[in-house]
């Protein structure tokens, strides 16, 4: 197994159940902003998908800085992951009904033909996450530095590039 393929197993593990994404991306007026975004259900390959809304500012500001940022937090074990990457809009009719779902229905009232529907994909460049020791492990080592006045290591951290 390649070095590439094991980062790619250790993202999957982290982002397994996260159902939402924060895409923080650069409006037209050079400001940062976040919006949730529903996230599919696959294995992480180093590519993305999302669907927005061709009204949103996220789909309106790409052409102008395509430069998103992906944030993932499952708070149940205290994991955290952030990726960075290149959001392009794509007209995919295949890669679309590959994803729908019909919990798009209450964002798109004409179903997978509403034409306010943008195909966004993410072309991640690399990553940077936080893996935490579950919650009991974690209260467990913040009461002992609290009583001893050391410091606990809480979990580990890595980069990824991709």
């Amino acid at each position: 197994m390649n070095n590439l393929n094991s980062e790619y197993q250790e993202l999957n593990q982290l982002l397994k159940g996260i159902k939402f994404a924060m895409i923080t991306f650069i409006t037209e007026k050079g400001h940062l902003h976040s919006a949730p975004m529903t996230t599919q259900d696959t294995d992480f390959d180093g590519v993305v998908w999302f669907l927005g809304s061709k009204s949103s500012e996220l789909v309106k500001s790409i052409p102008q800085n395509n430069q998103v940022n992906l944030g993932y937090s499952n708070i149940s074990n205290n994991d955290y992951v952030s990726i960075n990457g290149v959001a392009e809009c794509v007209n995919d009719p295949a890669k679309l009904d590959e994803i729908w779902s019909s919990a798009y229905e209450a964002f798109f009232e004409q179903g997978k033909t509403d034409p306010d529907i943008q195909l966004l994909r993410v072309n991640c460049n690399g990553a940077q996450y936080w893996k935490g020791s579950g919650k009991i492990a974690t209260l467990f080592k913040l009461a002992k530095a609290s009583v001893t006045g050391e410091s606990e290591q809480l979990g580990t951290t890595k980069s990824i590039s991709l």
